[in-house]
Order: C-alpha cells, then structure tokens, then sequence
C-alpha cells in the first residue's frame, strides 16, 4: 500500500514540476511567407461601380511574412505588432460580416453558399485576427483569403 502512495506522489511530482512549453506564435502554422497569388472582385462589390484602380495588379506576386513581431509586405498588409488569434468563423462572420450584410439586404443572399464560391467549405473557418486592419481566413493551412477594398485576395503559404 504504501509503495502505491509513494508511486502516486511520485506520478504528482512529475506532472507538476514538468517544463510547460507554451505555444508561441512562432509555433503557429501561419507563421513565415506567404504571396498574394490571386485576386477576384469581391461578392460584396457594387457592380455599378468601376474597379479600375489597377490595386490587384500591384499586389500580386508580393509577400506577405507573418512574424513574432511584426506582419512585413506592401501597404495595407503591414501590421507594427499584430495580436494574432484564432478563431472559428461561420460563412456570417467572414470578411468584417459582409456575407451577413448582403444577407440583411437581400434575404436570397445565403451567406454559406457566398463562402462556398470563394472556396470555404467547412461549417467553420478558421480565422487569424491579426489586431491591425486585415484578417485572414483559411480554406486549409497553405491557402488562405483577406479581403481589401473590392477584393478577395488569395495568399500561398511559401
């Protein structure tokens, strides 16, 4: 019996005086490159206005790198010190809501069917809060979509 204790307080000490490694930011799996590899007009766009800002053309092929410190990449995608968390977003919550906003003003307006032709499949989506102007949203880990202005930005993990 008594060897059953000493073993249980031994198991006890073991689990409390083990190192606790936290997960890091740099442990994250969006961290590093990633290029802004495509660009289609936002399902939200007004169709009435023109979209000739030629913004698409100037980010495609430029990188965005997720660091510890700091998100590096052309304007608007530069963050000074992102507060990165994940989250779990229905079809409703992507892109700021806007699915939800063009379901409020159109009732034929299916906020996962939306999703759906950008390429979000699941229920959930899981989602990078960054703190700063942009979020992101990813299909799987190696796509992921943000959306700027009229557009649905596509970025390739490197």
């Amino acid at each position: 019996m008594r060897s059953l204790s000493l073993g249980a307080a031994c198991a006890a000490l073991c689990i409390f005086t083990a190192p606790v490694t936290p997960v890091r930011a740099a442990d994250a799996f969006y961290m590093g490159t990633w290029k802004l590899s495509a660009a289609v007009e936002a399902p939200w766009a007004d169709p009435a206005q023109k979209h000739e800002s030629g913004e698409p053309a100037g980010l495609l092929g430029e990188t965005v790198v997720f660091g510890e410190k700091e998100i590096a990449g052309p304007q608007p995608f530069v963050c000074k010190r992102p507060r990165y968390k994940i989250s779990n977003f229905t079809a409703e919550l992507l892109f700021q809501g806007a699915f939800e906003e063009m379901h409020f003003r159109n009732a034929s307006a299916d906020p996962s069917k939306i999703a759906a032709s950008l390429g979000f499949s699941a229920e959930k989506t899981k989602t990078l809060e960054t703190g700063c102007e942009i979020d992101f949203h990813f299909i799987d880990e190696s796509t992921a979509k943000a959306g700027l202005n009229d557009y649905v930005y596509t970025l390739k993990k490197q």
